[in-house]
């Protein structure tokens, strides 16, 4: 059973209105936590402008605060998921209560949005690779233009003198030894060193991953778990209620046939859990 804000009748409906007051607190500590400052940013055409983001690891802290406040509780930690470009941080926990398992989720999901550091350098490693590529198309270019006639001439210098073009071409494709030495042969026909430059190529690239900066993106409001599957920003928070049965979990339930004294002690666990997410 899913615990709501939107629930009817005196048991549900009081655990309706903890749920409401532990969503307003748990969205006030995730505004906190994803608070944004302006940061100088470079775009790939150079431009440098400001980009607002948030630091994770203050969420991090804030989930870390209410798990360090819970007792009795059995805690799963603090996790976190590192895709390219959606990312999420949650904490997942539960506790017994009579024959009742309560588990609660909190999640904030965000976007990763890559820029360039304001640095010079960034400037220098792009007109660098600008160049290398400019260097290698011409050079290839000129192989392309040549290469054919130089492919004939050096297969039919090797022996291969009685074949058409079509069966010559056949000859260079099965044998794989001819053919790496014929293309090396092309190679040396330019002054450009492939090789060399593409380890300089492969430099600067690296350099200017580096460079990169993550800025984080979230919306602040809380969301439902279908809008967190599908990668929506946003903060989640959710509670369930099973029945624990012979040791198997019941999602749905009488819920009049739990005890007063049960009940009491659910709404005693929900205040407490309350009370760790004001006092963070």
């Amino acid at each position: 059973m899913r615990l709501s804000k939107d629930s009817s009748g005196e048991f549900l409906g009081m655990l309706g209105k903890k749920i409401q007051d532990m969503e307003d607190a748990f969205l006030k500590l995730m505004k906190n936590a994803t608070h944004t400052v302006p940061v100088k940013v470079m775009l790939g055409d150079s431009t440098v402008t400001e980009q607002n983001t948030f630091d994770p690891s203050l969420v991090n802290t804030a989930l870390q605060g209410v798990l360090t406040g819970l007792k009795g509780w059995t805690i799963q930690g603090v996790s976190s998921t590192n895709n390219e470009d959606i990312r999420r941080i949650f904490l997942k926990f539960e506790k017994m209560v009579g024959n009742y398992l309560i588990s609660c989720h909190m999640s904030v999901q965000f976007h990763v949005l890559l820029y360039y550091r304001p640095d010079q350098r960034v400037i220098q490693c792009q007109k660098e690779l600008s160049g290398i590529v400019d260097t290698t198309k011409d050079a290839e270019q000129q192989i392309s233009e040549n290469s054919d006639q130089f492919i004939l001439y050096k297969l039919k210098e090797m022996g291969c003198t009685d074949l058409g073009h079509q069966a010559l071409f056949e000859t260079l494709y099965k044998n794989d030894e001819l053919r790496e030495k014929i293309s090396k042969e092309i190679e040396n026909t330019t002054d450009t060193d492939f090789q060399s430059l593409q380890e300089k190529k492969n430099k600067l690239l690296a350099e200017l991953d580096s460079l990169l900066l993550e800025t984080y993106q979230v919306s602040q409001v809380l969301i439902d778990d279908s809008r967190l599957v599908t990668g929506e920003e946003g903060f989640l928070f959710t509670i369930d209620m099973e029945h624990v049965k012979n040791n198997t979990k019941h999602g749905t339930f009488d819920y009049k046939k739990i005890s007063n004294d049960t009940r009491a002690d659910i709404a005693k666990n929900l205040d407490d859990l309350l009370a760790v997410l004001n006092s963070n």
